[in-house]
């Protein structure tokens, strides 16, 4: 099943809306850190036909930095685009809100993430030692490798695709 990008819409979650935990736990395995971020966070969901495809989550760090908490997409429609689209919306948003930057964290045993986060702009600019062993009671494994270490990747705005 494939779904095309110009039937996809991005919709803002409002404060009484239904969660998609199914989809943020795809990401962040921990409800307790995901239910932490989203009080100050903004929820944009990504429908089509009335499914939901994704989930993106952008929480704001700084007056000049948004920061993606978490995106997702449901299983079936992974690999079509729809992640880069969650972003390339997130960029433009910031953008438009005159924001300087954006970042993004993941693991470093997200192989396929660093190289679409690269390919959307974000460079590294900097590591969180231990993010994972010390935030998850579970250890994470992504690829056959621990997820131990946070990769933080910047995207600075006056920059171009």
């Amino acid at each position: 099943m494939t779904a095309r990008p110009e039937k996809i819409k991005l919709v803002q979650l409002g404060k009484d809306d239904k969660v998609p935990y199914e989809l943020l736990l795809l990401a962040d395995p921990s409800k307790n850190l995901v239910d932490g971020y989203l009080k100050q966070s903004n929820i944009y969901i990504a429908r089509k036909d009335n499914e939901t495809l994704g989930v993106i989550v952008l929480f704001p760090l700084t007056p000049d930095t948004v920061e993606i908490k978490n995106v997702a997409v449901k299983p079936k429609y992974q690999g079509q685009g729809i992640g880069s689209l969650l972003i390339e919306k997130a960029i433009e948003a910031a953008i438009s809100n005159k924001l300087k930057s954006i970042c993004i964290g993941t693991a470093n045993s997200s192989v396929e993430q660093l190289c679409l986060y690269q390919k959307l702009g974000f460079e590294i600019t900097g590591l969180k030692k231990n993010f994972f062993t010390d935030n998850y009671t579970e250890p994470i494994y992504e690829n056959g490798i621990r997820a131990k270490h946070m990769l933080v990747l910047t995207r600075q705005l006056n920059d171009t695709l």
